[in-house]
């Protein structure tokens, strides 16, 4: 079988598969009754509206994950929350790449088979995704049946094609990145730890050691000039623009064909090539295609956006840019399936402003900064503090500061000033100023128009800025609306007007008045705010007494709702009730 596979490019066995089976339907032999179970759901539930697709990259179960991990996992779900606040239907796909080198040796340095290893090391990031809200749909391993099913079809079809050949493949090989680079892309430098001599990888400074070996490869140089078309139509594909820059310059300089299989006598861990049982495929085409496996590919003729592909925004580090940004396309392009509409990439978290990572063991266990701060604070910090175009570095003192300055300090203590105060009621202010604020009461006051105007332009501007995945930018401007609100609030002085007896008109309309446009304010960046910390931004409407069925981004505007005012929790005395409690003396 091997001998035919070199050869002839495309087994015999397959080449009548492609005469018999219809492409949408067909299944390796083994696998028939399996996946016709599993693709079930694609036939059964058509869908005229593609829901929006945003994925995760998948992550190795080689080693724990760290807080650079979970910034990825939160943005991409900041983007599917945006989305259902629009009452959108979104689908987000997260979970762990689970074949490779990397994976065998870890598993055999721990003493375990591979596929127990990875069991753990799965339910590791699933318990991560619950523990930080991630409102995932979809968790794929490359280990399940369905993942296999659609990497051999891809394979098949890839052969079918022609984009496949075999030949001898000579170069520096990291077992870390799995994959080869030129000589081009490495140098020798001495290693502190060791002090040896070693070649790495100029990208990643991971070592390298020289290989030669016969294996598949695809026919990368083929799509050159397609992919810079690509580029030069979609010039805002990848964010942001400077790594877009990035992968146009280095296609622009040439591709080489990519080794796409692993001699299995190296390489035991991973799904072997269909038919050739001497080759494993290649991690990385196994790993790209985990996007389009729970997208539900391959897809019945009518249901091919019905699981949400093409994606609407992959979320992945900038380390990771190469392969997403020219490998990806290509593969797609190959298998004549539509590209994502856009490839979100983020900088890295640093400590002590050293990358984290796994290998290095620099790194902040995710468990233990959501245990001790919070996962609504965590989530904050990550999406106000995270970098995009620049790494960030993580600091717990950075963390204390944004609670007690923007989160106790700013929202919570104007919830606490607005909805636990004995002197006015914010119900008896919706009902009295929401009709009359847009009259002669409200075009009176300079300083009340100017802050009406900022609570009706911050859910358009935030939108606007998520839409274009800044998602720090649009919380931002979410908290500006807050820290004016403040500075509205204390200029007021409600409390003063609040000593006047209830039968004095006009300063009992000015109070109504300052009491609402603060709990309007408060009520639209509640909204806002739920896709970046979703049980503090429910429980702040819910001091507000805003209806569940009032909390959608239609609703974020000023006199939209004029039915809240009652909470629905007990506001009490002290850290009862309140929003932010003061951090402990612990922290």
């Amino acid at each position: 079988m091997r001998s035919r596979i070199l050869n002839s490019g495309v087994s015999t066995p397959y080449k009548r598969l492609s005469r018999i089976f219809h492409p949408f339907v067909w299944t390796c032999a083994s696998c028939k009754a399996h996946s016709t179970a599993s693709r079930a759901f694609s036939s059964q539930h058509p869908s005229s509206i593609k829901p929006y697709y945003v994925t995760t990259p998948i992550f190795y179960v080689n080693a724990p994950p760290h807080v650079g991990h979970l910034y990825t996992m939160v943005l991409a779900d900041i983007l599917k929350r945006w989305q259902l606040l629009q009452g959108k239907k979104a689908i987000l796909c997260t979970g762990t790449d689970e074949h490779g080198l990397k994976i065998q040796q870890a598993s055999a340095k721990a003493g375990v088979d591979p596929k127990p290893f990875c069991d753990k090391g799965a339910e590791v990031f699933k318990e991560l995704a619950r523990k930080a809200g991630i409102a995932n749909d979809h968790f794929v391993r490359t280990t399940d049946r369905e993942h296999r099913d659609a990497v051999e079809y891809a394979w098949f079809l890839l052969q079918e094609g022609g984009y496949i050949y075999t030949s001898k493949h000579e170069g520096w090989y990291s077992v870390s990145d799995e994959t080869f680079y030129p000589q081009s892309a490495v140098h020798l430098i001495l290693d502190p730890p060791t002090g040896r001599k070693i070649m790495v990888s100029m990208e990643t400074g991971k070592e390298v050691e020289w290989t030669s070996e016969t294996n598949y490869h695809f026919k990368l140089s083929a799509f050159q000039d397609r992919l810079l078309k690509f580029y030069e139509q979609h010039p805002g594909w990848i964010v942001p623009k400077h790594r877009m820059r990035e992968v146009v310059k280095a296609v622009r300089s040439g591709l080489s064909d990519l080794s796409i299989s692993r001699p299995s006598g190296r390489l035991t861990w991973g799904i072997r090539v269909p038919g050739d049982e001497s080759q494993t495929i290649y991690v990385w085409l196994d790993a790209l295609m985990n996007y389009i496996t729970k997208a539900g590919y391959p897809w019945p003729p009518g249901q091919e956006s019905a699981g949400g592909w093409p994606a609407n925004c992959q979320v992945i580090g900038k380390d990771i840019i190469r392969f997403h940004g020219i490998y990806w396309p290509a593969f797609l392009m190959a298998l004549d399936l539509p590209l994502p509409k856009h490839i979100l990439t983020h900088a890295h978290w640093t400590l002590g402003k050293e990358k984290m990572a796994k290998s290095t063991g620099n790194g902040v266990n995710p468990f233990f900064a959501l245990d001790r701060f919070g996962v609504d604070a965590i989530r904050f910090y990550l999406a106000h503090d995270g970098g995009i175009d620049q790494d960030a570095d993580y600091s717990n003192y950075h963390i204390i500061e944004r609670y007690r300055v923007a989160l106790n300090g700013s929202l919570g203590n104007l919830v606490s000033r607005v909805t636990r105060f004995k002197g006015w009621s914010i119900r008896h202010a919706v009902e009295t100023s929401a009709t009359v604020i847009y009259s002669e009461t409200l075009y009176n006051d300079p300083f009340a128009l100017q802050h009406y105007e900022l609570i009706k332009a911050t859910a358009s501007t935030a939108k606007k800025l998520a839409d274009d995945l800044d998602v720090g930018g649009a919380l931002k401007t979410i908290m500006n609306l807050i820290s004016a609100t403040n500075a509205y609030f204390a200029q007021s002085s409600p409390w003063h007007l609040a000593k006047y007896p209830a039968h004095s008109k006009r300063p009992r309309s000015e109070l109504d008045k300052i009491i609402y446009l603060t709990s309007e304010s408060l009520r639209v960046a509640g909204i806002l705010l739920q896709p970046y910390m979703p049980t503090k931004a429910a429980h702040l409407l819910d001091m507000l007494g805003v209806d569940e069925a009032h909390r959608s981004l239609e609703f974020a505007r000023p006199g939209r709702d004029t039915e809240y005012g009652v909470s629905k929790v007990d506001l009490g005395l002290g850290t009862k009730g309140t929003l932010f409690p003061p951090l402990t003396s612990d922290l």
